[in-house]
């Protein structure tokens, strides 16, 4: 059975026009891939490489390189939050606030919560210096993010 859908290959095609060679569509692919299915998974390589007529290998190197794919075996959670650890928002703070959130969520940074609502995850600089310190709810950010308000914030995002 394909771990990718028709539409989903199809849509990595669609890309493939835009791009100078397809290799350079890997990183679209895999975004992709990844923001439908929560996941990467090694068969969702072998056939994204088969698109783009590649190495499975050279798709899983692009996708560990960067840190923001989850793998075989690892799913997201429903809502990514990430707490930024950048300079900013480590003076005022940041190291003390993931911890809160681990205690909170009763996981580590980069794991899903049982429930599977929530992916608690650290960020070298999420660009938001001046609300620091900040965290970023898929792609909102929350700025000036004290204990009590990480735990408003979780408290909000388990009930959708």
């Amino acid at each position: 059975m394909a771990a990718l859908s028709e539409d989903i290959k199809n849509r990595i095609r669609a890309y493939i026009p835009k791009y100078p060679r397809k290799q350079a569509v890997t990183l679209p692919a895999l975004h992709l891939v990844h923001d439908e299915l929560r996941t990467v998974s090694n068969e969702a390589i072998v056939e994204i490489a088969e698109i783009l007529e590649l190495h499975p290998s050279e798709v899983h190197d692009t996708m560990t390189f960067y840190e923001f794919f989850k793998g075989e075996g690892q799913k997201l959670g429903t809502t990514r939050l990430w707490v930024c650890r950048g300079l900013a928002c480590m003076l005022r703070g940041a190291y003390e606030l993931i911890e809160h959130c681990e205690h909170k969520l009763g996981v580590s940074c980069g794991h899903a919560t049982a429930d599977g609502k929530i992916t608690l995850e650290f960020a070298e600089c999420i660009g938001a210096c001046d609300g620091a310190p900040a965290c970023l709810v898929n792609d909102v950010h929350a700025m000036n993010v004290t204990p009590e308000k990480a735990d408003q914030l979780i408290t909000e995002l388990k009930l959708k």
